[in-house]
Parts: C-alpha cells; structure tokens; sequence
C-alpha cells in the first residue's frame, strides 16, 4: 500500500484502529455509522475521566480524520496525549497512538506519543519506528477491506463483550 500518493485521502480515523485490535464487528459497524456508544455508561465514565483530567491542557485537537486527546510542548518536543480510562486494552490503545504518530509524521509534524491512564495514576510512553509504520499500512489495509465488505464480520464472543455497546445487536 502507497500511503504517499493518497495519504491526504486517508478517512481512517483512531477509533478505528482502536477497533480493530478490540472487535472487527464493532470495527465494521462503527465504520457504516451504526454507533451505539452513545447509550454506553462504560463510554460515558471514559467521557467524564477524559473531561476532568488535564483541564489545563490545549485538548480535543482535531487534525483531519483523527482527533488527539490533549498536545503539550515539552521543552521543544510535541508530546501528543491519549487518555484512557483502563489499560486492559492495551495494545489496541497503542496502536492508536502509533497511527496518530504516523499520521503526523507524514505531515511532516514529529511528535512523541504518550498514553494517559488517570485513574491509574500510570503514563506510557510510545515511539514511532520503522517497523510500527510497516505494521500499521498492513492495518490500514486491513482496516479498508473490512469496511468496505458488503456485511459485518461475525461477532466472535469475547471476555469483555457483555461490557460493549454493541452487546445486544450482536448477540440478541
């Protein structure tokens, strides 16, 4: 996939990563505008924690189709910040950095990655590498295909699933 050519075009936003790593149901159906998160109380607590942290912060800064949670210039670097509510998903949470970083990076805007976990009282810090860009082309790929399929791929049940908005629409 050449990113170079059409990047400007690139529609994928972070949540979609996100997804990806989480639920390609939720994914697919997030995609075609079926977004049940609204009516989550779960999403609701990650909205209030997202709202009273970092108050002092330049947030909610929306760069074509991907939004950062918060920005901060730390002695001449850009630091852009996600903010989760847990790091039980982990990986998806890094990979959604990891797009913003490249994101930028292909803007020609260099910045370090840095995952906020207040209730936790824990940050991580994430680096783009050769190799993460490679991972997240073969995502992005991945991620077009799915969206563009004709129906959703079938839920797989998962630990968490009774924990997700879309609980009942894939298993009613």
């Amino acid at each position: 996939m050449d990113l170079t050519k059409s990047f400007r075009d690139l529609k994928i936003r972070g949540t979609q990563i996100n997804y990806y790593f989480i639920c390609k149901t939720k994914l697919y159906l997030f995609s075609k505008n079926i977004q049940m998160e609204k009516e989550s109380d779960i999403v609701e607590l990650g909205n209030i924690i997202h709202r009273r942290s970092y108050k002092n912060e330049k947030r909610d800064v929306i760069i074509d189709s991907i939004a950062i949670d918060f920005i901060k210039n730390n002695d001449g670097a850009l630091e852009i910040h996600e903010v989760k509510k847990s790091d039980k998903m982990k990986t998806a949470d890094r990979y959604q950095l990891l797009y913003y970083l490249f994101y930028l990076k292909k803007l020609g805007i260099e910045a370090i990655g840095i995952i906020n976990y207040p209730s936790k009282h824990k940050v991580e810090k994430i680096t783009l590498t050769e190799k993460g860009e490679k991972e997240l082309m073969k995502i992005i790929e991945d991620i077009e295909n799915i969206i563009n399929r004709d129906e959703p791929i079938k839920p797989e049940r998962k630990s968490y699933c009774k924990k997700c908005a879309y609980y009942e629409f894939c298993f009613s």
